[in-house]
C-alpha cells in the first residue's frame, strides 16, 4: 500500500510538503498541490487520519460534555454540535456526566489526555473556573447552555433571565397571584431563570414566590412539588414555574395525582420546549430555546479558533427565547390570596 513518503518521492517534494498540501494549513503552490494530487490518484493513495493528524498537530476530534443525554434537550444540543463538526471535517466524542460533579471533572481530564482539538462544555454541576482550567489545561473550550462563573471563556447561552420574565408575565396576565418556582440551585441557567421570574413577579407587588429545589429530572419535579403539598394544609398557590420541562412534567403528574386539575386549579410553565412538551396531554406551556442553534454556533466558534490555532474570543453570546403557550396554563379559577 502506498505511503506518504512514496507520494512525496514521486511528486518530487518532501513528505512535509505533501502533508501541507493535504491539510491546507500551510501555503503550497497550486502547481505543487496539483502534482501531489495526481500522484495520489495514480497510486490510489488515501491519506490516513493519523498521518494528517501528525502533519496538522491536531486530531480533527472535538469533545462534547453534556449532563444528561437521556434528556432530549441535550440530544438536540449534541445534534447541533455534530452537524457543525461534520461540516468542517471533524469527528465528535460525547461524554455524559449525569449531573455528577466528580464525573464531570473526570471527563474534562479524560478529554485533555485524549488530545482532542477542543471541547464544547455544557456544565451540569457547579464547576469552578479553577477546576475547569486545571482539568483542561490549554485545550480550547467553548461553553454552551451554561456559564462557568469567572472562567472568561467564550459561551453561547439562552436569555435565561428573560425567559423567566416571559413566564412570569404570562401568569400575571392570567391573574395569578401566588407562585412556586421549582429550580436546580447552583446551576447558573436555572438560577437565572428563577431570578428573572421572581424579580418580575415582585415588580408587580405580588408575594415573593416560594422556591423549592429540584434536580432537572422528571422525578425531581415530582418529588419537589410533593414536598410542598405535604407541608401545606391548603394549596395557597395557583401557578408553578419549573426551570426545565422535565421537572414541569413531573409537577403536572404529581398535581394530577393529588386531585388538583391542571390548568383549572394550578397552571404550570416549563422551560426548554423539548420535543415531548407538545405531545403531553395537556400540552406544556413553556419557554422555548433554539437548542440546536446553540450547539451549532458553539461548535463553529470552537472550530474557527482551532483552525486559527488560538482560543475562542472571550465573548458571551446570548440567544433570544420565546414563550410557547399550550394547555397547562389558564386564568385562575378561584381566589387563592
Amino acid at each position: 500500500m502506498a505511503s506518504i513518503a512514496e507520494v512525496a518521492r514521486l511528486a518530487g517534494v518532501s513528505p512535509t510538503t505533501v502533508s501541507h498540501a493535504l491539510s491546507g494549513r500551510r501555503a503550497v503552490s497550486e502547481e505543487t498541490r496539483r502534482r501531489v494530487q495526481e500522484v495520489m490518484d495514480e497510486l490510489g493513495y488515501s491519506p490516513r487520519r493519523s498521518a494528517q493528524n501528525l502533519a496538522t498537530g491536531g486530531t480533527r476530534l472535538l469533545g462534547l460534555i453534556v449532563p444528561d443525554i437521556s434528556n432530549s434537550f441535550f440530544a438536540e444540543l449534541a445534534k447541533g454540535v455534530e452537524e457543525a463538526a461534520i461540516d468542517a471535517g471533524y469527528n465528535m466524542v460525547l461524554c455524559n456526566s449525569a449531573f455528577n460533579h466528580d464525573r464531570e471533572l473526570l471527563y474534562l481530564e479524560t478529554i485533555r489526555s485524549r488530545a482532542v482539538d477542543g471541547v464544547v462544555y455544557a456544565a451540569g454541576s457547579p464547576t469552578t473556573h479553577r477546576e475547569m482550567a486545571d482539568s483542561l489545561g490549554n485545550i480550547p473550550v467553548v461553553l454552551v447552555d451554561e456559564d462557568v462563573v469567572g472562567s472568561g471563556a467564550c459561551s453561547f447561552v439562552s436569555d435565561n433571565a428573560g425567559g423567566g420574565r416571559l413566564a412570569a408575565e404570562h401568569l400575571i396576565r392570567l391573574d395569578h397571584k401566588r407562585a412556586v418556582i421549582v429550580s436546580m440551585a447552583g446551576l447558573a441557567s436555572s438560577d437565572d431563570r428563577a431570578r428573572g421570574f421572581a424579580d418580575h413577579w415582585q415588580s408587580h407587588d405580588l408575594p415573593r414566590p416560594t422556591v423549592i429545589d429540584g434536580d432537572f429530572t422528571y422525578d425531581g419535579g415530582y418529588t419537589a412539588i410533593t414536598d410542598v403539598l405535604q407541608t401545606r394544609s391548603d394549596v395557597d398557590f395557583s401557578a408553578v414555574f419549573a426551570t426545565n420541562d422535565l421537572m414541569a412534567m413531573g409537577v403536572v403528574k404529581r398535581l394530577t395525582e393529588s386531585g388538583l386539575r391542571v390548568p383549572e386549579d394550578i397552571s404550570v410553565v416549563g422551560f426548554d420546549d423539548i420535543t415531548i412538551a407538545a405531545m403531553t396531554n395537556p400540552g406544556l406551556t413553556t419557554v422555548k430555546q433554539d437548542v440546536w442553534q446553540l450547539g451549532f454556533r458553539a461548535a463553529n466558534a470552537l472550530i474557527s479558533a482551532v483552525g486559527a490555532e488560538g482560543s475562542p474570543p472571550a465573548e458571551r453570546h446570548v440567544q433570544p427565547v420565546e414563550l410557547i403557550v399550550r394547555g397547562t396554563t389558564s386564568s385562575r379559577s378561584s381566589d387563592t390570596d
